[in-house]
């Protein structure tokens, strides 16, 4: 599908490469700057992390680069900065991705860079002691974190004893006990060529990047074997879950079922999201809870897309003598925008919002291979780059109360609060 008239296509620039080996990828060729960037992600991440083990895939993605081949960790990262490469690993709730930018007359070496840790990590003795430490420092913190303690006591009670409910980062006490062995093997079942997504762009043409593609990613295993996850609703709506911690301010995460990326409905819903909690400066709970009355300094909402389980949600802190009058205005706007839905102006202004700030997406090489990646990881083809902003422009005044009504239905929350709130006690789900 080509653009309307008049206007760039964005879908045009993209090129489907496929190695000799059958590795596909998207590429957008780019000569303006002498960069090439790559974004690669695999299904799975923290919600494989063995049972007792939660913080594999993290630990996973921080060793990678430590030390692969017959270069140990100091040989690795020196490589690294001496051609002033860029390379990491990240695992998400459901996939663990890896981000490469270099320089174009460095690519040969930084593709062979990320081949070895792809390929032959050594996870080395010092490195893993090292890694796991950073990681254990960073969950002893949020432990004592107000904002994140909430989202821990938030997750347990929405997913009690799915993997969901775990921190993708790890967990106090489980970290330490994933061995070498259990890296050996996670790696195995999930860097797989069939669970794989690849988009490029820079100064790269599709006979170069087809090769390295091969030396890259033709040694993995042909196809992963994930542990499957289950699908879970939401639990615990109505649930006021009251974490006492002595802070000056409480913390409050706040949700219920979202959408699915591939819901038909899934545009008017960020849409009406937009209009609540999403539009900076201009949503309903910022001008609410914020400009009228004073009562934070940030609130927002969000559609988390998560592949098992789609959420709305949100969060706020407030003195804790006013957490109280924050979340019944952040409720109480929740109910009137299910009951009403949004006026013909403020849909017409979100509507504008989302499409002109979709640009934003493609102004650097590396945010744009970060969207051609997030597209291929949602199921969609190249051309919806064309149809996106029509898709949102469709969105009419019935489609967001409708989506609505469905979207926040009877305003039943699940809400965590850590701190010393005034006013509020602990509820059971209704």
């Amino acid at each position: 599908m080509n653009a309307p008239a008049g206007k760039v296509s964005r879908a045009e620039r993209v090129q489907h490469v496929v190695s000799p080996g059958g590795i596909a990828a998207w590429l957008v060729e780019d000569y303006a700057v002498p960069l090439v960037a790559m974004d690669l992600s695999f299904e799975g991440g923290g919600a494989q992390d063995p049972r007792g083990k939660a913080g594999a895939a993290s630990l996973l993605a921080g060793l990678l680069d430590e030390g692969a081949g017959d270069l140990d960790s100091a040989a690795f990262q020196r490589a690294l900065d001496d051609h002033a490469i860029r390379l990491s690993f990240s695992a998400e709730r459901d996939e663990f991705t890896g981000h490469l930018q270099t320089l174009s007359r460095h690519a040969d070496k930084a593709f062979e860079l990320m081949g070895l840790a792809l390929n032959a990590p050594r996870f080395d003795a010092e490195p893993f002691a090292r890694v796991r430490a950073q990681l254990n420092s960073v969950l002893k913190r949020e432990s004592t974190e107000p904002d994140s303690m909430a989202a821990q006591a938030w997750r347990r009670a929405a997913w009690p004893g799915h993997p969901y409910s775990r921190s993708a980062r790890g967990e106090l006490g489980e970290i330490d006990a994933v061995t070498r062995d259990d890296l050996l093997d996670l790696r195995r079942r999930m860097l797989a060529r069939d669970m794989l997504k690849i988009a490029v762009v820079g100064a790269i043409d599709a006979a170069t990047l087809a090769r390295h593609l091969d030396a890259l990613f033709a040694g993995l295993p042909a196809k992963a074997e994930l542990t499957p996850v289950p699908e879970i609703e939401i639990q615990g709506l109505g649930q006021r879950i009251v974490v006492d911690f002595d802070v000056p301010q409480a913390n409050i995460r706040f949700g219920r079922p979202g959408l699915a990326r591939r819901d038909p409905d899934y545009i008017a819903g960020l849409v009406v999201n937009h209009i609540l909690g999403g539009g900076a400066f201009t949503s309903r709970l910022w001008q609410e809870v914020r400009e009228k009355r004073g009562l934070t300094y940030s609130v927002f909402s969000t559609l988390a897309t998560a592949e098992h389980s789609p959420s709305f949600i949100g969060a706020t802190s407030t003195k804790n003598e006013r957490a109280a009058e924050s979340l019944n205005v952040i409720e109480a706007e929740c109910a009137r925008l299910a009951a009403e839905g949004p006026t013909a102006d403020e849909l017409d202004k979100a509507k504008k919002y989302l499409v002109g700030s979709y640009a934003l997406r493609f102004d650097t090489s590396t945010k744009i291979a970060g969207h051609l990646l997030q597209l291929q990881r949602e199921g969609f083809d190249a051309a919806y780059l064309d149809r996106r902003n029509a898709e949102v422009e469709a969105v009419t005044l019935d489609d967001a109360r409708r989506v609505a009504r469905r979207l926040i239905g009877d305003a039943k929350l699940l809400v965590a609060v850590v701190g010393r709130p005034e006013g509020l006690s602990e509820r059971a789900a209704s």
